[in-house]
């Protein structure tokens, strides 16, 4: 199996994969509080994992590289916990601006940004479209659960979709890090089911502190939590993600 990920590659290699018109996956996760129970790279671990896989799976049919991981988004919500590290829009613009810049600059055209936390998502959305237009190529953006939505709920027995924290995030965190769960604390992950804001069918929205949704930091319930179940659903979204990277989105 090819290489995909950019920062394992020589320059030389990555010239080649320009030339071939490869399609360039950005992951984009966060670093914030996870309950007691698990670290706060897990947006970012997460997404980077099914990014990885998504890319040896597309790498059959079309080149594919993997940037580094951004692993900071918006966190703003979960600062009340500690632990967490979070930008503001308009950092979050810039960075993501200047990286896919230098990822045009080396001859790629073809940039898929990659979403691993719910709290990003509403601002990338907006930002792929600013993106697009700033720098004159066809920018695209996915989720890596909302790619995945089918398999994540036919793989979870407490919830329809991913929360915080949560049985789903747990069980892949299980299969990709294991050695990251703090076991000793599972008994105490679970909070009340939320809804992404940015799925929400609610006509109002307000900015709100997750400390006041949750006491544990955790939405959901962890202690369903098994390898099996994090391990169909990271193979499941990396194969629709790789779907999307095969049928080519740029080519519309």
């Amino acid at each position: 199996m090819s290489e995909v990920q950019w920062n394992r590659l020589t320059a030389a290699e990555l010239r080649d994969l320009a030339a071939r018109d490869a399609v360039v996956l950005l992951p984009v996760g966060a670093t914030e509080q996870h309950g007691p129970h698990l670290p706060t790279g897990v947006d970012d671990f997460l997404a980077a994992e099914v990014c990885r896989r998504a890319a040896e799976l597309a790498s059959e049919h079309t080149g594919v590289v993997v940037t580094p991981s951004v692993p900071t988004g918006l966190s703003e919500h979960h600062m009340a916990f500690g632990g967490t590290i979070s930008l503001s829009l308009p950092t979050l613009h810039a960075l993501l601006r200047d990286i896919c810049r230098s990822v045009i600059r080396a001859g790629f055209s073809r940039i898929l940004i990659v979403n691993g936390h719910g709290g990003n998502m509403t601002a990338l959305n907006a930002l792929t479209t600013e993106l697009t237009a700033e720098l004159a190529t066809p920018i695209a953006f996915a989720s890596y659960f909302g790619a995945g939505r089918e398999v994540i709920r036919a793989s979870l027995q407490t919830q329809d979709g991913l929360m915080h924290a949560c049985e789903g995030e747990t069980s892949m965190m299980m299969a990709a890090h294991p050695g990251l769960i703090r076991a000793e604390h599972l008994a105490e992950a679970h909070g009340p089911r939320i809804t992404l804001p940015a799925e929400s069918t609610d006509p109002l929205y307000m900015a709100v502190s997750f400390d006041r949704i949750t006491a544990s930091g955790v939405a959901g319930d962890a202690r369903v939590a098994t390898p099996e179940k994090g391990e169909t659903m990271l193979a499941g979204c990396a194969k629709a993600l790789a779907d999307i990277v095969v049928r080519d989105p740029w080519a519309k």
